[in-house]
């Protein structure tokens, strides 16, 4: 018995916030976990930017709905279903997610909560635990599944440690060079190639 678990953004959708700086043209709302990996800091400085900016969550979901998976994803994720159960753990927010989990076929997604006001203004942000990424491959284990993972950042690191297979995906070079342990891959079809060599079954390709 086998799940995939898979980060979102930067796997199979675009950064949600480096879109959200294009549109603005505030570059430091580029940082990503691939940047910052202490993601507190990282949600701290985005909350501050949006307060100074006075943009809030509506600003936010409007760039969201332009938004489209990346090319091939969707394929991708066919291709999972067909073969494993598949988990989708991201740091994104349930409040980002619905118009790209649609372009997706609604795949199970973990995620966190954004905490906003009245007016729309975010406020602050709420983990569903920490480190959700290894706790999550830790009670699929618990479960009698084997875990086959992939991401692209920093906060993705500890989910494929405690995986039985982890790859990187199109991540920057900072992040292959500081964890050699992981094949790198760029492409959903070698990518399909390593969970089919992972697995304990005989995949199709």
């Amino acid at each position: 018995m086998e799940v995939v678990c898979l980060d979102l953004e930067g796997v199979l959708v675009p950064e949600i916030w480096i879109g959200f700086a294009e549109r603005t043209g505030i570059d430091e709302l580029r940082a990503t976990t691939r940047d910052i990996p202490d993601y507190d800091v990282l949600m701290k400085q985005r909350l501050r930017l949006l307060a100074e900016h006075k943009l809030g969550l509506p600003d936010i979901q409007a760039v969201i709905a332009e938004m489209s998976p990346m090319p091939g994803a969707r394929e991708f994720i066919d291709w999972l279903r067909e073969r494993f159960q598949v988990v989708i753990l991201s740091d994104t927010f349930y409040e980002f997610s619905q118009p790209l989990m649609r372009q997706l076929g609604f795949p199970t997604l973990f995620c966190h909560r954004l905490i906003a006001d009245e007016k729309g203004n975010v406020v602050d942000y709420k983990l569903r635990q920490k480190d959700p990424k290894r706790q999550c491959v830790k009670a699929f284990h618990t479960l009698n599944y084997r875990v086959l993972a992939a991401g692209d950042s920093y906060n993705d690191t500890t989910m494929l440690s405690e995986a039985d297979l982890g790859v990187l995906f199109k991540a920057p070079e900072n992040v292959i060079a500081e964890f050699p342990q992981f094949a790198s891959v760029t492409e959903y079809s070698e990518l399909q190639k390593e969970f089919a060599k992972g697995s304990q079954r005989i995949i199709a390709e």
